[in-house]
């Protein structure tokens, strides 16, 4: 809103030409999301606590130490993510630009089915909200509609292509079923984030590094100097999803210092679903959605590690984990809640640089 109210007076006044680089935007992005946290983040919490009077229930058969240390905290703190996030992006990125729109109804939407779903697990005071199969109906159904945008704003050649990462000018043409990967790419995301979610602060702080590595190729993708110098394909109009990732960034640092442990909140499935979600959505249109598998590479072995229990399990009656996802494993080893927090967040960061070698690596 700012960059399409003041960026046109630019050369009458010099001091508005700031408007008009993606850099200062950025950072504008961030540092207002950080302070909208900042403000509203006692409200919000005091206005949970209201509601939510024993807090999020918590699952008898976890990790023992939760029942007594996690009891009576509010969940639902994504609220505080979403406003910061979703204010902060209409504030500093340019609203002519259709992805912009794109990621927001995509983190939006996912943010309401998160809402959905704590909220039914709140008024039925159990760990069972909304019903798998509704829930991903609903993924399914949004990512649907943000995938067929997506391909409908992309230039032809490449509207149904993917980028293999490492390999220089190679893009699989999959025609319709591109919207079946970017369907898949979005829902998987957002339900990967939302299993790594068990922690006073683990999963926001991968989100943040996420972010900030996609706020860095969306700026290159969108860049033709800097994508043709690395030889990686430029698409059109991408750069303006690095204020998104920006105010992505600040949200999540302001709900970080209320989430910090001893948690003052959690941000529960609408928090998870919905940042999940605009990751998985800005690696579709970037065309690096190989690339988050690598940079989410933390989010992609809890998942794994799920998978691999049930599988386990159903097939031959053995737990390969002591407890699934895998942090609760190490919890059940007897590591210490901010030890596992703090070697997650490494691995996080190492990943992260791996991701970010492809940009290079060709």
């Amino acid at each position: 809103m700012l960059y399409n109210l003041l960026a046109p007076f630019a050369d009458e006044f010099t001091l508005f030409n700031l408007f008009r680089y993606l850099t200062f935007r950025t950072g504008g992005a961030l540092l207002t999301a950080l302070f909208i946290a900042f403000v509203l983040g006692p409200s919000v919490i005091r206005w949970l606590k209201a509601r939510q009077r024993d807090g999020q229930p918590i699952r008898e058969d976890g990790p023992e130490g939760h029942l007594l240390t996690k009891k009576g905290t509010p969940t639902m703190g994504g609220v505080l993510i979403l406003l910061a996030l979703s204010i902060s992006t209409l504030l500093w990125a340019d609203l002519s630009n259709l992805y912009v729109w794109v990621v927001l109804f995509i983190t939006v939407a996912f943010g309401l089915i998160g809402f959905a779903d704590d909220y039914l697990k709140l008024t039925r005071r159990n760990h069972q909200g909304l019903p798998g199969r509704y829930k991903l109906l609903g993924q399914f159904a949004v990512a649907f509609v943000a995938a067929v945008a997506i391909m409908l704003i992309a230039r032809p050649e490449l509207e149904t292509h993917l980028a293999i990462p490492f390999v220089k000018g190679v893009l699989l043409d999959l025609g319709l079923f591109f919207i079946a990967l970017g369907m898949l790419v979005m829902v998987g995301a957002s339900n990967a984030v939302n299993l790594t979610d068990g922690l006073d602060g683990l999963a926001i702080v991968p989100v943040m590094i996420a972010a900030s590595c996609f706020a860095f190729i969306a700026y290159l993708v969108g860049n033709t100097v800097f994508s043709d110098y690395l030889q990686i394909q430029y698409v059109q109009g991408t750069g303006e999803l690095a204020v998104f990732c920006g105010a992505l960034v600040g949200g999540g640092l302001g709900f970080l210092w209320y989430n910090a442990p001893p948690a003052m909140v959690f941000m529960g499935d609408t928090g998870s679903l919905s940042c999940g979600g605009a990751l998985g959505g800005v690696a579709v249109i970037t065309k690096h959605e190989l690339v988050l598998a690598i940079i989410g590479g933390l989010f992609v072995l809890e998942t794994v590690s799920v998978i691999v229990q049930v599988l386990s399990y159903k097939l031959t009656g053995h737990r390969v984990f002591r407890m699934a996802p895998l942090h609760h494993h190490f919890e059940k080893k007897g590591w210490a809640e901010p030890t596992i927090v703090i070697r997650f967040w490494i691995i996080a960061v190492v990943l992260a640089l791996i991701g970010l070698s492809s940009l290079k690596l060709r």
